[in-house]
């Protein structure tokens, strides 16, 4: 039995929604028919690529889960973090932060993990490498999503399994990147990344980039 949203995850999810609107994105591509993947969205230069990635979830029908530190769902906060889709993860767990995640992806009968690959918003363009072993470990493929906010454009491209070879899927990612955003020179330097010209960053937590309601988004 579906346990019935908090009264405050409602709301904020109404004002992301209309947010959204109010910003008048539009949105290319369909949710992928997969029970199980990992979303990643680049470029993250504002905190307005939330807005978007919550507006387009709601037109896609996906409900999406957050990787969150799991002090941050004790009570009061413990249902509407939940509620918005959080995924609580002990970092200090033996299994270390990524294979938490792994066990987590593994168990879960379907999962949309949203997860913004560049670290931060002040990212030099090239991406942290969690994202990836997350999907090879649970053996879930990558959805890629991409914004451009001068446009108020965005979209999802088709999943993409990871084969182990980092550097070869990372061209691949690369490649649909630059073909719906090429003018984002970040995207250049990813390019340098998969090809070795440039080195891949230290690992790192990866950054969830949204935090909305794991409600059925047809419902209205």
């Amino acid at each position: 039995m579906t346990r019935t949203p908090s009264l405050l995850s409602r709301i904020v999810w109404r004002l992301l929604r209309g947010l959204y609107r109010w910003k008048g994105y539009r949105l290319e591509g369909c949710a992928p028919h997969i029970p199980k993947f990992i979303l990643i969205g680049a470029p993250h230069t504002t905190n307005w690529d939330f807005v978007f990635f919550a507006g387009a979830v709601k037109e896609l029908g996906i409900s999406p889960s957050f990787i969150g530190k799991h002090t941050l769902f004790k009570w009061p906060m413990t249902r509407f973090m939940l509620d918005m889709g959080g995924m609580p993860i002990d970092r200090s767990s033996p299994r270390g932060y990524v294979g938490t995640v792994i066990e987590a992806v593994k168990t879960a009968d379907r999962i949309a993990l949203v997860i913004a690959p560049e670290g931060s918003r002040n990212s030099d363009g090239r991406w942290r490498s969690g994202f990836y072993h997350i999907a090879l470990g649970a053996g879930v493929p990558i959805v890629p999503a991409w914004v451009n906010q001068q446009t108020k454009r965005g979209g999802l491209g088709e999943p993409i399994w990871p084969s182990g070879d980092f550097h070869a899927d990372l061209a691949k990612l690369a490649a649909f990147y630059r073909e719906n955003y090429p003018e984002c020179a970040r995207f250049a330097v990813l390019a340098e990344q998969a090809s070795g010209e440039v080195a891949t960053p230290k690992p790192l937590s990866p950054r969830p980039l949204l935090v909305i309601p794991p409600v059925r988004l047809d419902d209205g």
